[in-house]
């Protein structure tokens, strides 16, 4: 099991996988490759026209890993704001002073750190490999110039709640370079060879969203919690558990603005080094909004005294949750739903790390946000029948996501969350592996007999630190954050179109809201009152990328 969601918690950097010497990656991508990407389902509804959303009566929402939306996108077609007309002084980066950088640092530890072969080609490419960048976005490259192949995993860069709000700086965007720890790398994008996805030819015939932002500041924990509950977790009396350490040293105002302290050592200008924060994983009012483990199994530490359960004495496990999430209004309401978790029943078989790359199982414990509550603890009904294994590999025999859809029994609304291997996060996943595995699992449902009357969400947790030029719009303490890539795939969804619809990673409940008449969550009522008491409109619920409302 492995973790880069926030730099208190990972664990040493892994290596970078050998595409061709690794067996396990190299089998992935061949029966990927053989699977076929994008055939359409036989006898395809046009889904034109309109009609109610009744219509659509199973919702999937695929949820990858750590990309912004310039990162992969920001060359499309059609766009709204698109990045090759931003002026350069709408993309300089700035210090940590308040001047502009006359150029971008290095990219500190390098952009691939550790030797990988990728299509019988070696890359390692460290700090001082690379040219001096300028002060502006730049396309991923090798040390010749040749574009960044897609299968190369880069370093990870930090993605966390206090972090992400510095980089925002406002909605000037300005502050990645200083407040990330990568250097220059947070300006990467992947250019011209982005066209090459399999999700671009994906959002070229369906729906892509170019408003859509990451629910909540900051990292992979706190928008999976966003998801599903459209809030952080809270940890009562933080101050007197074992987490107290964990609780963030703030300094500023309301005027000033709020930022994590940081230690005497820490560089004064981007050009030196990365900064150097004090750890936190707590607001200093106890919400969590950096990661934290699941009180439950699979976690890194177990309680040897209570089977399933993790130490609840380690000052990085979350006490149990028990306000609503999306999933308790669906039950409520009678509609079935599951969460899909690639790795998921290998990690409960209590298989550990062992150090290998892939991980095995590959499963991240903070990847399945609803481990963290109490009505899905260890032996409940909810959790037998709602937190699902999706099994590892890309076929029906091995993928119990893929198996349910080719069976036509996928629950009314289904989340399915990839392997780690499989879901983009940089540090230990490509692009290309993602988007392969992407793609097929669309290919999938589109033969699936529930297809015809399906909506699927395609996107991403949050930005992985990576930089994008589209200010955020207002909201409330939480978010929204940056910028991520969004599709919408479905019979019903608007052809070849681009939806400039504000949206956040909210919008996907408030969608489930509507369509199934649901009660909703606090914390979507909170967001919406607060754009719009900043001015701006309230986020969509999806509709406006449909043919139908």
């Amino acid at each position: 099991m492995m973790m880069h969601d926030d730099e208190t918690l990972a664990p040493e950097r892994a290596a970078a996988p050998d595409a061709v010497a690794n067996p396990e990656r190299r089998a992935l991508l061949g029966a990927v490759g053989m699977a076929g990407v994008l055939a359409a389902a036989p006898s395809e509804a046009a889904g034109r026209g309109t009609g109610r959303l009744t219509e659509i009566e199973t919702v999937v929402v695929i949820y990858a890993e750590n990309r912004s939306f310039n990162n992969l996108f920001a060359g499309f077609p059609g766009l709204a704001d698109p990045l090759a007309a931003a002026p350069p002084a709408r993309t300089a980066q700035r210090d940590r002073d308040g001047s502009v950088l006359k150029a971008l640092p290095k990219i500190w530890e390098g952009m691939v750190p550790d030797e990988q072969v990728v299509e019988h080609r070696r890359y390692k490419i460290g700090p001082d490999d690379l040219p001096p960048l300028a002060n502006a976005p730049f396309a991923l490259a090798t040390q010749e110039g040749d574009p960044l192949p897609h299968g190369v995993v880069t370093r990870d860069l930090v993605h966390a709640f206090y972090q992400n709000q510095l980089q925002i700086n406002g909605g000037r965007n300005d502050g990645f370079v200083a407040w990330g720890d990568s250097g220059a790398l947070v300006m990467g994008h992947y250019g011209e060879a982005s066209a090459k996805l399999r999700l671009w030819q994906i959002a070229r015939e369906f729906t892509l969203c170019d408003r859509f932002f990451m629910g909540a500041f900051g990292g992979s924990y706190l928008n999976h919690q966003y998801l599903v509950a459209a809030r952080p977790p809270f940890y009562p009396d933080a101050d007197k558990s074992p987490a107290r350490g964990r609780i963030a040293q703030v300094e500023g105002n309301d005027t000033t603005g709020i930022r994590l302290k940081l230690k005497p050592s820490s560089p004064k200008s981007a050009l030196d080094g990365p900064p150097d924060f004090v750890p936190s994983s707590l607001t200093p009012d106890f919400w969590s909004v950096n990661t934290m483990l699941p009180p439950y199994a699979p976690t890194y530490q177990l309680d040897p005294e209570r089977p399933g359960y993790a130490d609840w004495s380690d000052a990085k496990t979350m006490v149990p949750q028990r306000h609503a999430t999306i999933g308790d209004v669906l039950s409520a309401k009678g509609v079935s739903w599951a969460w899909y978790a690639g790795g998921w029943a290998a990690a409960l078989a209590g298989h550990a790390n062992d150090g290998s790359f892939p991980s095995r199982p590959n499963f991240q414990p903070h990847h399945q946000p609803l481990n963290y509550f109490a009505q899905f603890a260890p032996g409940t009904a909810a959790r037998a029948k709602h937190l699902r294994d999706a099994g590892e590999g890309e076929t029906p025999r091995t993928n119990h996501f893929l198996a349910d859809a080719a069976a036509g029994t996928l629950p009314a609304v289904s989340f399915y969350k990839p392997q780690g291997n499989l879901n983009m996060h940089a540090g230990y996943s490509d692009v290309e592996a993602g988007d392969q595995h992407i793609a097929v699992v669309v290919d999938a449902l589109r033969r699936s007999p529930q297809w015809h009357k399906m909506l699927v969400v395609i996107t991403f947790d949050e930005n992985g630190g990576w930089w994008d030029h589209v200010p955020p719009p207002k909201g409330d303490r939480w978010g929204p954050g940056t910028r991520i890539p969004a599709v919408i795939v479905s019979p019903f969804a608007k052809r070849g179109h681009v939806d400039h619809t504000v949206y956040d990673t909210g919008s996907i409940a408030r969608f489930l809201t509507r369509r199934f008449g649901l009660p909703p969550l606090p914390g979507l009522v909170e967001r919406e009152r607060a754009m719009v008491a900043a001015g701006g409109p309230a986020p969509g619920d999806l509709t406006g990328a449909l043919t139908i409302g």
